[in-house]
């Protein structure tokens, strides 16, 4: 049996991506296509909380050292699912749609570098996951790309106003714009698709969203 197809979704925090990932694995079911939903980090797993730690200021992780250090946290987390649950789904042909993924790692550990150690970064993150820990290289990445001022609004949303309940990124707007920039820089290296979610001030319609990450979905998924 041939194995799996993986498919990410990206996105900074308040894009929608947990309400797109849940229309994905839906649509896909729907399909008949056999699927799998997973996300990381898994909050819950040993190394998930050590991600906990880090997110909550715990663990001091800054600069060229941090970015590394950091990556390697998430990698264990994403090892560790692999290795002992979603491994069996992928080698058996079903399409794993994970939320997040080694992609994140690009995204918010390159904010620590300079412009001119992101090459570096990129090449040795790509090789530490997929080559030396055998994780699945992605058959396709979408960055859902929503702008910071709007996903603000939608996360005190979330929070219904309680800023105090933001993570250390979340609340950060200035390093979310820098996540952004990363985002497209690796988004340019990798070749990640790009769905726009907002038409600039607001959100579009969430089943617009959905239909243009189908759109993509159909060049590697028969649905």
């Amino acid at each position: 049996m041939s194995k799996g197809k993986m498919i990410v979704l990206e996105g900074l925090d308040g894009c929608g991506k947990s309400t797109q990932l849940e229309l994905l694995q839906e649509k896909l079911s729907g399909c008949g296509v056999s699927s799998r939903l997973i996300s990381f980090p898994n909050y819950d797993s040993d190394s998930g909380r050590i991600v906990s730690s880090y997110l909550g200021g715990d663990i001091p992780c800054d600069g060229e050292t941090g970015a590394y250090a950091a990556s390697s946290f998430y990698a264990v987390d994403r090892y560790i699912s692999w290795a002992t649950d979603w491994k069996r789904d992928y080698d058996g042909g079903s399409v794993i749609v994970s939320g997040r993924y080694t992609t994140s790692n690009a995204i918010y550990q390159m904010t620590k570098l300079t412009h001119e150690q992101r090459e570096d970064f990129l090449r040795w993150l790509w090789d530490y996951e997929y080559t030396k820990l055998g994780l699945p290289k992605p058959d396709m990445v979408i960055f859902l790309d929503m702008p910071i001022e709007v996903s603000q609004k939608l996360l005190s949303g979330r929070y219904n106003g309680d800023e105090s309940k933001k993570d250390i990124h979340e609340r950060n707007v200035a390093f979310m714009k820098q996540c952004r920039d990363s985002a497209m820089y690796a988004a340019e290296k990798d070749g990640w698709r790009i769905v726009e979610c907002s038409d600039g001030d607001a959100p579009l319609p969430v089943d617009t969203i959905h239909d243009m990450i189908m759109e993509q979905i159909k060049e590697i998924v028969d649905v």
